[in-house]
């Protein structure tokens, strides 16, 4: 088990070889993986796809899913990637895709089509002022009493 962002429960699995790897029959967010440098960092992971689906063992995994092509390409070797899974207990599908575009916006993986930005600007909300949107704290001093 390793720790992925915030998220604590995500479950990693080799992808070696031609051995099939049995992804749960439950739905998901899934995240492909490679490791860097492997003999200085065996720790350290590079994200390189994030999605989701309704049944993670649909998904084909490892090979013979749509976007295995650049998985291998990114890792540099087939043997060398790495899945992991996370289960969202009671989660709808909204909430796996909140969780995706998290993933893809705190990793940018490069195998991800969309990319996400976790960053709000100005002009999408605009600027504006309120009384309710000051500090909390006022400078009254409340040892002093009502």
């Amino acid at each position: 088990m390793i720790r992925l962002g915030s998220l604590r429960r995500l479950y990693v699995r080799r992808a070696a070889g031609t051995r099939r790897l049995t992804a749960p029959a439950r739905p998901g967010v899934y995240a492909i993986m490679y490791k860097p440098e492997p003999d200085t960092k065996a720790d350290k992971y590079a994200v390189i796809y994030v999605d989701h689906a309704d049944d993670l063992s649909a998904e084909r995994f490892p090979f013979n899913h749509p976007r295995a092509s650049c998985w291998i390409r990114r890792a540099g070797d087939r043997f060398k990637l790495y899945v992991c899974f996370l289960e969202v207990p009671g989660g709808l599908r909204s909430h796996r895709e909140l969780i995706t575009h998290e993933l893809m916006a705190v990793y940018h993986p490069g195998c991800n089509a969309d990319q996400y930005d976790p960053a709000w600007k100005d002009e999408w909300i605009g600027e504006y002022s309120a009384p309710t949107a000051g500090p909390l704290t006022t400078d009254r001093d409340p040892s002093a009493g009502p």
